[in-house]
């Protein structure tokens, strides 16, 4: 090593002990579909979608159906995304 290198003050290696990982709760399938019951109220003309407290309107029942199935499979993803979609639309 050369004596004349200035040396940094490195960063000290972080031990497992000092890492710390926030991991954002996450509920099962199961528990979103218990915890957010399903509603739909029929129209002339489509549908309202309720799940817990948002309402979705759908022009057409078969957009409606399709999203009801997205929902089942994958509740928590799907409530973030509808609700990322409705605050979109509130702004």
């Amino acid at each position: 090593m050369n004596e004349n290198a200035v040396q940094s003050n490195p960063e000290p290696a972080l031990g497992l002990s000092e890492i710390q990982v926030t991991k954002e709760y996450r509920p099962s399938r199961t528990e979103c579909l218990r915890n957010h019951s399903i509603n739909i109220d029929f129209l002339s003309m489509g549908c309202i979608v309720r799940v817990g407290c948002m309402s979705i309107p759908f022009q057409f029942v078969n957009d409606a159906m399709d999203a009801i199935n997205a929902y089942v499979q994958n509740p928590y993803e799907e409530r973030k995304r509808w609700e990322k979609l409705i605050e979109e639309k509130n702004n």
